[in-house]
């Protein structure tokens, strides 16, 4: 038994000697963590700017007026008065992102109750400032409305209720908290695939893994040591990257325990290094291998609840994706990192993902061996 664990051990240093004589994958690791997470986190723009604004005012009245000059830098440039023939040709050019339509009487209709109606003409094409700016651009507009007739009339019946929002764990709904923790939860799923699997074929191409055949080590040996080297690698890179970059440079607050995340993280990266090795032993080479990445990688970040919440996704996909890792570790992070939950709180995902990484850990051994002796 003492034989078989230094010779884990001994196989976990030989892959770290090979990973760092692989200059490419080291690039690929500290740009992951660093660069990737930072430009993930600020790319976003938290709101419009400079966004391109018309307006065709067909009221001529003073509440139009104000509407009218509601829009101003920095998220509006001033708006341009055109007139309503004019709409369709300048969207054509894209000269605006948005044109706001005021229709005649419409303060009249305003005064008196009758819910008139204003058109807003957007350029979906800039899909950014589209998103963001319809609903700034409406609560301007009835911000202004508001006002006008607060400011009008003293005799106004107060609405029977008021709606007051508070956003928990992001009060200011900044964008780049989001952005760099699920860029790190997608790069520790993506790393340790790649790295485990690019491992194993490494050895194939270059002939060495008919040399550790002859030796006194077994498939199991063999695995296990490439699992926790390169876990170990992306939980260290992780780790720092959380550190350094999310909390240090990003100024992005942690609300939960690290080490509990950690923990978290230990799981996860049993799972997807098990889920390298079985893609490498599918694989003949390396192109094949990133075939193959791709088809596996890509669903399991887009539909594991990172991007898009899973309540939004068919049920037919939500059912299928509790079947992948990523889904419960990105329910165990988001939990602890965003809300501040404990073990109590999270004690599920993280036996799912114990299950869900022994199961892979075994079929990936099993179709190991399969590989092993093919080529033996």
């Amino acid at each position: 038994m003492l034989q078989k664990i230094k010779n884990v051990i001994n196989l976990g240093i030989k892959e770290f000697r090979g990973l760092v004589r692989d200059p490419l994958m080291l690039g690929l690791i500290i740009y992951s963590f660093s660069v990737g997470v930072y430009i993930a986190a600020t790319s976003s723009p938290e709101s419009i700017s400079n966004a391109a604004i018309a307006v065709v005012d067909e009221d001529r009245s003073h509440l139009s007026g104000r509407i009218s000059d509601a829009f101003f830098p920095p998220m509006f440039v001033a708006a341009d008065q055109i007139s309503l023939g004019e709409i369709d040709p300048a969207m054509n050019r894209g000269d605006y992102t948005f044109i706001l339509v005021i229709p005649h009487n419409f303060q009249k209709n305003v005064f008196a109750g009758n819910r008139p109606v204003m058109q807003l003409n957007v350029d979906a094409t800039r899909m950014s400032q589209a998103f963001a700016g319809s609903g700034y651009i409406q609560q301007i507009a009835m911000g202004e409305i508001s006002t006008f007739l607060n400011s009008t009339s003293t005799n106004l019946t107060p609405l029977p209720a008021q709606n007051v929002i508070r956003n928990r764990f992001n009060y200011n709904l900044t964008r780049s908290w989001f952005g760099s923790m699920v860029e790190l939860i997608n790069n520790v799923t993506m790393l340790s695939i790649i790295l485990t699997g690019a491992a194993l074929i490494r050895e194939r191409e270059h002939g060495t893994l008919e040399h550790l055949l002859v030796m006194p080590v077994t498939p199991f040996e063999i695995m296990v040591s490439k699992v926790w080297s390169m876990g170990l690698v992306v939980m260290t890179a992780a780790v720092l990257s959380l550190l350094f970059i999310i909390q240090g440079l990003l100024r992005v607050p942690v609300e939960g325990s690290i080490i509990l995340f950690v923990c978290g993280v230990a799981l996860h990266l049993f799972a997807c290094t098990s889920m390298g090795i079985f893609l490498a032993s599918s694989a003949r080479n390396m192109p094949q291998f990133g075939i193959l990445l791709l088809l596996v990688l890509l669903p399991m970040q887009m539909l594991s609840g990172g991007m898009t919440p899973r309540e939004s996704m068919p049920q037919a996909v939500q059912v299928f994706m509790k079947l992948a890792p990523t889904t419960h570790f990105v329910e165990l992070s988001q939990a602890i990192l965003y809300r501040g939950a404990g073990m109590n709180v999270v004690w599920v995902p993280f036996l799912i993902l114990s299950i869900i990484g022994t199961v892979l850990f075994m079929l990936s051994l099993a179709h190991f061996r399969k590989m092993v002796s093919q080529v033996s």
